[in-house]
Order: C-alpha cells, then sequence, then structure tokens
C-alpha cells in the first residue's frame, strides 16, 4: 500500500501482553501539523487527559503506543507516566518532549510498566521503516487482524498520499473517536485546515459507528500532516481542500466499516440506511439505535428478517427523543427483500401464514422468506428503512451479536492476571472452560483431524479471497493449519482484482506468474508456511493447447497434461505448491489457462482427497437457499437447467469432472468469510457446499 513520504513505523513485543506485540512508533521525518478527536468519555485514560490538555496540538514528531494496559483510572500518576514515556521517546529519537504524544489502549485500572517500555525504545527505533503492518498489528487487543487504509489524492502536479492504521473491536459506542486512529499524510495543510477536515470526517465514519454502546475511555483519531509532498499549503477552504478532506473522509469511513466487521465475536457487518428522516440529526441517531440493538443484532446473526425489532427500535427512539415520527409509514427492506411496507410483506411463493406478533419484543415474522434468510447468511447484511417523513439520509455501521461476544468479554479481564509491573499475564487454561464446552470442542475437531491427517486437498483461490488482505492472511493461516494437523494443500490461484483483465495475454500472465504469485508465497513463507511458486514454464508442468473458444486477441488454453513427478517431488519435501494458471504450449509459448480446470486437473493428478473452491457467494444456491449437500447427478441437472449463474456453473462442470476421476469430495465455499476453510472443514455443518458423486 502507498505509504505517506516522510513517514515510518515499527511495532514489537516489550512485555505488557504475555506474547503479542504491544508497542508501537510513528515517526515523521519533520514536524507535523496535528489534528485530534478524542472520546467525551468523562473516565478519560491518562494519554487522553495529556493529549486533551495540549490541544490545540503544538508540531508533532512521534507517536508512542501501547497495548495490553490502558491506563485509564489511575490517577494523576497515570498521568504522570505519560509526560515521562513521551520524554523518554523523545531522548531516544533526540526530539522536543512537546513533540510527542501518546495513545494505550486495554485493560483498565493498571499502572503502566514504564521500565518495559523504556528499556524497548532503542529497539523500536532501529525497526522504523516505511511500512505500516508491525504498528498496526501492534495496537491490537481483541482485535482479528490489523486494520488498515490508504488513498492517493492529486493536487495540482503533486500526488499526495494518506495512511491510516486503526484498532477497533470491542467497546465501540458511537461520538467522537470511537477507537484508536492514526492518521499520516505528506500534504501540506495548516493545523486549522486539517482539523476541520478530520472533525468532518467523523460524521458518516466513525460517528456512524456501534459494535455494542459501550464507549471507550481511551478513544482517540489523531492526524498527522508533514507537508513531505510539496505542495502549496492548503491554508484556505477551495477544490484542493475540499478534494483533501473527500479523501480523508473516505480513509475514515473504509476504517470504521472494518471495526464494525470484526466486532467481538462478529460474524456479519451490519449495515444500516435510513432515509425518509425530518432531519439529519434524525436520520444519523435512527441509523445508530438500529446498528447498535441487542434485539436486531441478535436477529440478524440468527439470519432472521425480524422487521419487528427494527421497528421497535424506531419507535423507542422516536418516542424517548419526541421525534415527529410515525413509525408505522415506513418501508423496511433487508438484503434488497422488502419485510414491510405499512404492513408486513410476505414471500408471494408462499401461502399467507399466520400472522405471529408478542409483546416480549420478539416482534413479528416473515413466514416464506427462506430465501432472504439464505441472503442474510452473508458476511454483509444491510438494512434499509425508509420513514417516508422527510428528505434526509444517513448510515450506520455495527455487527450481528453472537455467543461469542459473551464469551470474550466474560473472560477478558478474568482470564488476564495483573502482574506487580503493570504488565499482564493471561489465565487461558482449560479449567477455565465448563467440561461440556471442552468435550464438544476438542471431539468434534478431533473427528475430523484424524479423518483428514495425510490426505491432500487442492484450494483454488478466486479473486474474492485475494482482492483483501485480511482474507489472504486468513488463508494463509488456515493453511499452516491444515498442515499443523498432518493435511497437504495444495494452492490455485486466479488472477487478483488488481489485475483481473487488464492488458493482454503477455501482460497478465505476467502478473500471474510475477506479482499475484509472488505475494502469495511471500504471505505464505510468513506465515511459517514453506511455500514453492510454480507456473506451466517451469519444467513444462502444465502441458497446454489452445482451447475451442481461444481467439488471437484473446488467447486461452486448456490442461493436456501435468508434470506429476514434478509436483510429488515437492510435496514430498513438505512444499506448499503455489501454481499459477499459466500453460506451456508445443510451440514453446505460454498461455493463460482457465483456474478453476488446472485446480481440477491438479486434483486428479495429486490424487487429493478434497478440492476447494473458494469463492465470492455462499456456494451453490437455488431461489436464495444454499444447497449444503448436493451430488454429481443432481448438479448436473441444475447446471443444464440453467440455475447458477456462468462462473459457479464452470466450477460445478469442474467439480464433477474431478469427482468422476477420483477426487473424494469438492467443497464450494464462501471466502468472504475469514477462516472459512476450517469452519467447513472441522465443524458439523460447514458453511459452504459440499459435491459427491452420486
Amino acid at each position: 500500500m502507498p505509504i505517506a513520504r516522510g513517514f515510518t513505523f515499527a511495532g514489537l513485543h516489550c512485555g505488557i501482553k504475555p506474547f503479542k506485540k504491544d508497542l508501537a512508533l510513528i515517526v515523521s521525518e519533520r514536524p507535523c501539523a496535528a489534528a485530534a478527536t478524542i472520546t467525551i468519555n468523562a473516565a478519560k485514560a491518562a494519554p487522553i487527559i495529556d493529549l486533551e490538555r495540549r490541544l490545540p496540538l503544538a508540531p508533532v514528531r512521534a507517536v508512542l503506543i501501547n497495548s495490553g494496559n490502558a491506563n485509564a483510572l489511575t490517577g494523576p500518576e497515570g498521568v504522570a507516566d505519560v509526560a515521562e514515556l513521551c520524554a523518554a521517546a523523545a531522548k531516544s529519537l533526540e526530539l522536543d518532549p512537546a513533540q510527542v504524544v501518546m495513545a494505550s489502549t486495554g485493560v483498565i485500572g493498571q499502572r503502566l510498566p514504564k521500565q518495559k517500555i523504556v528499556d524497548a525504545l532503542p529497539r523500536l527505533k532501529g525497526q522504523l521503516k516505511a511500512a505500516v503492518e508491525t504498528a498496526a498489528e501492534a495496537i491490537l487487543t481483541t482485535d482479528t487482524h490489523i486494520k488498515v487504509a490508504s488513498r492517493t489524492v492529486r493536487l495540482g502536479r503533486k500526488e499526495g498520499r494518506i495512511t491510516a492504521l486503526c484498532k477497533g473491536s470491542g467497546m465501540i459506542a458511537p461520538q467522537l473517536a470511537s477507537t484508536l486512529a492514526f492518521i499520516c499524510t505528506d500534504v501540506a495543510i495548516s493545523r486549522e485546515l486539517l482539523q476541520r477536515a478530520l472533525s468532518a470526517a467523523m460524521d458518516g465514519s466513525f460517528n456512524n459507528l456501534t459494535v455494542d454502546n459501550d464507549m471507550s475511555t481511551n478513544d482517540v483519531v489523531l492526524a498527522l500532516a508533514n507537508g513531505a509532498v510539496g505542495n502549496p499549503e492548503l491554508v484556505e477552504p477551495g477544490p484542493d481542500f475540499e478534494l483533501f478532506a473527500s479523501h480523508l473522509q473516505s480513509v475514515c469511513a473504509e476504517l470504521a466499516k472494518e471495526v464494525a466487521r470484526d466486532g467481538e465475536g462478529a460474524t456479519k457487518l451490519l449495515e444500516v440506511r435510513v432515509s425518509g428522516a425530518p432531519s439529519k440529526p434524525i436520520a444519523v441517531d435512527l441509523a445508530r439505535s438500529i446498528a447498535g440493538s441487542t434485539l436486531v443484532k441478535a436477529a440478524i446473526f440468527g439470519a432472521d428478517p425480524n422487521w419487528g425489532r427494527i421497528l421497535a427500535t424506531v419507535g423507542a427512539r422516536c418516542g424517548s427523543q419526541k421525534y415527529p415520527v410515525d413509525p408505522a409509514k415506513a418501508k423496511v427492506t433487508v438484503q434488497s427483500v422488502c419485510v414491510y411496507d405499512e404492513r408486513p410483506m410476505f414471500d408471494p411463493r408462499t401461502p399467507p401464514g399466520p400472522f405471529i406478533a408478542n409483546d416480549a419484543n420478539e416482534g413479528p415474522t416473515v413466514p416464506g422468506h427462506k430465501g432472504l434468510r439464505a441472503r442474510m447468511r452473508a458476511p454483509e447484511v444491510l438494512v434499509e428503512v425508509d420513514l417516508r417523513q422527510g428528505g434526509e439520509a444517513s448510515v450506520g455501521w455495527g455487527c450481528d451479536l453472537s455467543y461469542d461476544y459473551v464469551k470474550i468479554n466474560a473472560d477478558y479481564t478474568s482470564l488476564l492476571v495483573p502482574t506487580s509491573d503493570g504488565s499482564v499475564a493471561k489465565d487461558d487454561r482449560l479449567t477455565n472452560y465448563s467440561p461440556k464446552f471442552k468435550v464438544n470442542l476438542v471431539t468434534e475437531a478431533l473427528t475430523y483431524i484424524s479423518r483428514f491427517a495425510g490426505k491432500r486437498v487442492v484450494l483454488k483461490l478466486g479473486r474474492q479471497a485475494m482482492g483483501k488482505d485480511s482474507l489472504r492472511t486468513s488463508i494463509a493461516q488456515d493453511v499452516s493449519l491444515l498442515r499443523a494437523v498432518g493435511m497437504v494443500p495444495i494452492i490455485v490461484h486466479g488472477e487478483s482484482p488488481e489485475g483481473a483483465s487488464k492488458g493482454d495475454s503477455r501482460s497478465r500472465e505476467m502478473v500471474l506468474n510475477g506479482q499475484t504469485n509472488t505475494e502469495l508465497v511471500t504471505l505464505l513463507n510468513r506465515s511459517g508456511t514453506h511455500a514453492i511458486g510454480l507456473s506451466g514454464m517451469d519444467a513444462s508442468f502444465l502441458r497446454s493447447k489452445l482451447s475451442a473458444d481461444s481467439s488471437v486477441d484473446a488467447p486461452r488454453g486448456e490442461v493436456t497434461s501435468i508434470n506429476g513427478e514434478l509436483l510429488e517431488l515437492f510435496l514430498q519435501r513438505n512444499y506448499v505448491p503455489v501454481i499459477s494458471p499459466v500453460g506451456f504450449l508445443d510451440d514453446g509459448t505460454t498461455v493463460p489457462l482457465e483456474p478453476d480446470q488446472v485446480a481440477s486437473e491438479i486434483a486428479v493428478a495429486a490424487r487429493a482427497s478434497k478440492l476447494v473452491y473458494l469463492v465470492g457467494v455462499p456456494g451453490f444456491t437455488e431461489d436464495d437457499s444454499l444447497l449444503g449437500q448436493i451430488n454429481t447427478t443432481t448438479l448436473a441437472a441444475k447446471i443444464a437447467a440453467g440455475t447458477f449463474k456462468t462462473n459457479i456453473a464452470r466450477k460445478g462442470r469442474c467439480a464433477i469432472t474431478a469427482l468422476e476421476r477420483g477426487v473424494e469430495r469438492v467443497h464450494v465455499i464462501d471466502s468472504r468469510t475469514p477462516h472459512s476453510i476450517i469452519a467447513e472443514f472441522f465443524t458439523d455443518q460447514g458453511i459452504g457446499s459440499l459435491v459427491t458423486l452420486g
């Protein structure tokens, strides 16, 4: 990702947390205009108290951030600790202490282990580089993945960059900040205009976000602008300022959605769009209220299109705030399906069932919406409420409420043991869990692990799986876990979204063999998996011929034979082959291949027990209902009948071919869900479509 010029980042483990990175540093080579929004929580943490006293901020050069310890409700001593650590960081970096600010996140009520942080500063300084990932990792608490975003903005002949990182998963509620976020830009802009742009960017981003309606003591969004790009400084509003402000707002909105998507225990991102409101504040408030409703969130988790809970939330908020809104006049849409339009909407294909309602906040259900329930199992759920009583609109982001939310938050401090120096140790022994939970967890997992040990599995990664850093990282982790339990993974990839269908055949091959393949191999190796890249050019690995629909302008090949000895060589040496679908023709030239066909042929050649297609949909679906298990006879009939779209139908045909030639199982699963491979393989329910011979 593009990094704002003149900024460097570092992150490491200093001992605040038992194992993971817990200390980060951001440094600018030149003084920065600085702007901030901070939590309105009255129980502000010590770093926030220190920051608030210094507003408006003088030029800033560095930000020191720790995780694992919030330094909140620690009294005057906690504030003094912040000043001491800022001074220590300034000394290490040869800066003025006034140029260093600090942020913290973690357990409330413990003083910081200052000496551990001070001792780590030389190492932290030595690791500074123009890459944001280690710092983004070091600021996490209960997050499951790093959250970074970037934009480029052209100001005249100069191309400025905005680089942002944030953390957030729990204790997320709207109103100023709602997370730790750090935004770095090389655009030259006055402090006053930067503050104006940042404050405006909170609306439509972090101010529209809620996970659990609990506001943190430590929230801050900090923006730094060092002017390294060399544009004329933005000191007055105008087109350049508006362009910069729009890109800043876009970055904040992307990060806010990532926080909602990664809400503690979340399985779905919930987006709520409210329109037809009498005023903008009412639209904002109602969107946030729906996204934050416990009952709505629970319904989203259960894939229940419960419009009653949605309108009950609207009614409660309008009643308590005296908004001139009648909820009964609204239209409610879930996943583009109307479920209420001044009356309940039923699926026209299903005879009307009984109207079921009660006064226990359960609300009426929507019979006949089997297809809608399938849509609601997607990783993102959209709820739209048109109030029809005005012209204003807003959006709110949240997540569903799963069983894991309670588990995470029940365990968060009960499993953390404070130590005398302010660091924490984790007591996560199985004795802290119920016997039933332990037995079910271990029995279910071991049943599948023992069954799959030594089995070969071919994973075909589609564009959706490769189009997002967090998904690629989760797939790399899944591959490592498959190897850890004795499975033998082989990866076949297609084009990345960035390189898809761009340029001629030769340039696309270069993207496949070069950028895409190299990135995947590097990611796997970083996760501890010994991976090696392969293409058809390597020892005639994928011998091919031109396919019948090939043309001079758009050549396309199909596999005729595979160098099984080369594949076997790498498998026997415990490598994970990462195969790009480029074929080798008899005349010595190369040609792009259809990745789905390559995966099927590789699975047959490797005598794989499983072939997995990672796609951007839940699996094989009919009338929006997921076909959890289907045999080849039924699948072929549905393909012939045109039940599936072209892309999924092609995978179905390749699945049938693979199964008829000896592959035991084919899975088609949703790559948009992190760790979908593990969920499909090692749980009773699974999450995708399983295809078997029959």
